[in-house]
């Protein structure tokens, strides 16, 4: 006679199908808004997140799809959301939205929605979602404006929908204020469809496994990862870990200083003697700050343990009102990833002392967003548009693996096919391709960025904002021994180098030219094998000079029929 069954283990069970049922419920939620999104930024590239929280705003689960600082500020976002209209105002259809920066998501183009989620008469659970709108009004996406007024408009904590019905006055507001009514409009709504996605996925769950709430679901999730966390943690070294970085700033180089103390309860990075908030728009709001900078931290220390609630739990940030990791409001805050972007490499800083050999290179960090528009002043004739692409840098080299390229690490967003773009303006791209020698030289090389070329195809003048710009001075380091990546650049084809976080006119006749900065090399470039190296020549990654300077190599056989002798690109991509 066989035993039965452990009552436990199969609880156990249960209660794990159940946890990824619930993520594949909001892995749908998220993937409705990249069928239904009307900004390119969205649909193509992914700048989203979506999530499913208890009724207390503690996030439980969040779809695969998004990026860390939309997932991890959301984590916040939601409590945020119930301060002002607690369960007992909300009723059935009802929705709510919010881009206050300091209670959303960092800046005003990122519009968090919140809606409900209702089952025979009671609210059992919150769905959050979020997305780049292309446009909120004000200077646009740029890191000139001198406070968060400047920068559009600021919606606080709304109802988006009552009892099923839209709110058609605030949509007017919203439309009456944006360059892209139509987009914005429809990306909004893409939220709130989104939402009922998962919504109506969850009753179908809650139906199948016979659960009238899911809060003993929740509380198993949140300490089941706050536990594996902590044992995660006390696996670091306890201790006191500093470092600091220095990035191009706007009109002065920002400086961000940190100590990491790791103990038996969590980890704790402190900002404290990083700069004081810039007077442009490049300052990271608080939620944003702990967003990456915890995001850095899993990275490294528990990948593999699922983000919710409980896992951040176990990690603290702390930094000084009113500095460039802290800006109080009316700071600026348009361009916040140059700074936010940056915050898992200070973590990783901190790690490496703490963890050697674990810990990758420095990455291009910050993505350089291109948002081109017409010249305003242009003859009758040119096109109006107002659209945005981005630019991708290297990743730092791994342990044991050299760095990808052009890859947006650390927020994970997609590229933006040209073809999209040109379909949307009247522009054309002459060149995106790897930059050969711009990956930092390491017995792991660093990811490459990529080149950049685009000019109008009406031959009239058009605009770009180089808010987002950075590393065209501090490029990111190496480890180990490593050489750092290439730093960025940007001219025009005929020569003119243009300035960083500025708005650029690019003249009738002449192309943008941009270079995205590589990621840091991880080890001595010396004892980088000769066949990688070759490998690197003949991919085109590295040129010939590149690989006798940094890495000490003499080819042994031309390369004419690969790689063109003059630029350095793999044969046919520079035409």
């Amino acid at each position: 006679m066989k035993p039965a069954p452990d009552a436990s283990a199969l609880d156990a069970i249960h209660r794990q199908v159940m946890w990824n049922r619930l993520v594949a419920v909001v892995e749908e939620q998220a993937q409705t808004i990249l069928r239904t999104a009307f900004g390119s930024v969205v649909r193509e590239a992914g700048d989203l997140s979506a999530g499913i929280y208890d009724l207390r705003g503690r996030m439980i689960a969040q779809a695969v799809t998004g990026t860390p600082g939309h997932v991890n500020t959301m984590a916040r976002a939601v409590e945020h959301f119930l301060e002002r209209f607690p369960l007992a105002v909300m009723a059935p259809g009802d929705v709510f939205v919010t881009n206050d920066p300091w209670l959303g998501t960092g800046h005003l183009f990122d519009f968090v929605v919140v809606t409900p989620a209702w089952r025979d008469g009671k609210p059992v659970a919150l769905f959050a979602s979020t997305c780049h709108v292309i446009d909120v009004g004000g200077r646009g996406f740029t890191a000139e404006a001198r406070s968060i007024y400047e920068e559009g408009i600021l919606i606080p904590h709304t109802r988006l929908r009552s009892g099923g019905a839209l709110n058609d006055e605030l949509f007017a507001i919203l439309c009456a204020n944006s360059r892209n009514p139509v987009e914005m409009k429809g990306d909004i709504l893409s939220l709130v469809a989104c939402n009922d996605t998962g919504r109506a996925r969850l009753d179908e769950m809650m139906t199948e496994f016979g659960l009238d709430e899911i809060a003993p679901l929740a509380d198993y999730i949140i300490e089941s990862s706050r536990a594996a966390m902590a044992e995660a943690v006390r696996a670091v070294p306890n201790g006191r870990y500093r470092t600091e970085m220095e990035l191009d700033g706007y009109d002065a180089p920002v400086s961000i200083r940190a100590e990491m103390t790791v103990s038996d309860d969590g980890i704790v990075v402190d900002y404290g003697g990083t700069s004081a908030a810039s007077a442009y728009g490049i300052n990271s709001p608080l939620c944003y700050t702990e967003a990456y900078t915890c995001f850095g931290i899993k990275c490294i220390v528990a990948p593999a343990v699922p983000n919710n609630h409980g896992s951040l739990s176990v990690l603290r940030v702390v930094a000084e009102r009113g500095s460039a990791v802290h800006p109080v409001h009316p700071s600026p805050v348009t361009a916040r990833h140059v700074i936010g972007q940056m915050l898992p490499d200070v973590a990783f800083g901190c790690l490496a002392q703490a963890l050697p050999g674990r810990v990758p290179a420095e990455s291009a960090g910050s993505i350089w967003v291109l948002p081109f528009a017409d010249a305003g002043g242009a003859p009758g004739n040119a096109s109006r548009f107002n659209v945005m692409n981005v630019g991708m840098g290297g990743v730092g080299a791994r342990p044991g693996r050299d760095g990808l390229s052009v890859t947006a690490f650390p927020s994970g967003v997609g590229a933006i096919p040209v073809e999209v773009t040109e379909s949307e303006a009247p522009l054309v791209f002459w060149r995106k391709e790897f930059l050969p020698d711009s990956g930092g030289p390491g017995a792991f090389r660093g990811g490459l960025g990529q080149i950049i070329e685009v000019g109008s195809a009406e031959e009239h003048p058009f605009t770009v904002s180089a808010a987002t710009f950075d590393r065209m001075h501090n490029p990111a380091r190496g480890r180990e021994g490593g050489r750092p990546g290439a730093t960025g650049a940007a001219r025009l084809s005929g020569g003119r180098v243009l300035a960083g976080k500025a708005v650029h006119e690019i003249p009738g006749g002449e192309r943008l030219v941009v270079e995205l900065p590589g990621g840091g090399g991880l080890g001595d470039p010396r004892k980088r094998g000769a066949e990688l190296v070759e490998a690197d020549l003949d991919a085109g990654y590295i040129t010939k000079d590149g690989a006798r300077s940094e890495y000490g190599f003499e080819s042994v056989a031309p390369r004419a029929s690969t790689v063109n002798s003059q630029t350095g690109y793999p044969q046919g991509e520079d035409q």
